[in-house]
C-alpha cells in the first residue's frame, strides 16, 4: 500500500480530530493500525483533540473512612501452647528452641525428608548450608509444631501485620 497525498491530508485531519489509529485504519482501508501509527510518527503528528471521554478525569471510587491502623505486636511462639491449641493442633510440649536453632543431628537435606519430619526450609537453598528444621512433624501437617505455629496464623493476626497504606 502506497501513501498517496490524498491519503496523508485524509490521515493528518482524522488524527486532529482525535480518531484512533484503528478508526483510522478502517477508514481508509487496506491498511493496518500499525501502519497508521508508523506514518504518524514519521510525519511527526504529535497534538490531537482529545476526546471527551479522556478529557475529564475519572471520578475515584469513594473509600470508607476508617481510623489508622495499628501495629500490633506479635506475641512470642515460644512456649505458647495455648496459640497453637487456638489452632486446633494435637500439640505436645516442644523443647523451647532459642532463637529457632535447630539441632545439627535433627536436620535434613531433601533427600532425607518423610512424612514425620518437618519441611520447613532454613537458609538460602543457593548455598551449601541450606537444610530443612527435620524435626517431628504434627499429623496430617508438613511442620513441627514450633513451625506450624508460624506457618498458620489466623487471618485477624495477619491482618494486624500487614503495612499501614495511607
Amino acid at each position: 500500500m502506497n501513501w498517496t497525498d490524498e491519503r496523508v491530508e485524509t490521515l493528518k485531519k482524522l488524527w486532529a480530530d482525535g480518531l484512533s489509529a484503528s478508526q483510522i485504519a478502517a477508514e481508509l482501508g487496506g491498511i493496518t493500525r500499525n501502519a497508521v501509527i508508523g506514518k504518524v510518527h514519521r510525519l511527526g503528528l504529535s497534538g490531537r483533540a482529545k476526546s471527551p471521554s479522556s478529557a475529564a478525569p475519572r471520578p475515584r471510587k469513594a473509600r470508607p473512612h476508617s481510623q489508622h491502623m495499628l501495629r500490633v505486636s506479635r506475641p512470642s511462639m515460644r512456649g505458647n501452647t495455648a496459640l497453637a491449641h487456638s489452632y486446633e493442633l494435637d500439640v505436645e510440649p516442644e523443647p523451647e528452641l532459642i532463637d529457632n536453632v535447630i539441632p545439627i543431628g535433627q536436620r535434613r537435606t531433601l533427600l532425607e525428608l518423610t512424612e514425620e519430619t518437618c519441611r520447613w526450609p532454613i537458609g538460602d537453598p543457593g548455598h551449601a548450608d541450606f537444610f530443612f528444621c527435620g524435626g517431628p512433624s504434627i499429623s496430617s501437617l508438613p511442620y513441627c509444631a514450633y513451625h506450624s505455629r508460624v506457618a498458620y496464623q489466623p487471618a485477624n493476626i495477619r491482618r494486624d501485620r500487614r503495612p499501614f497504606r495511607g
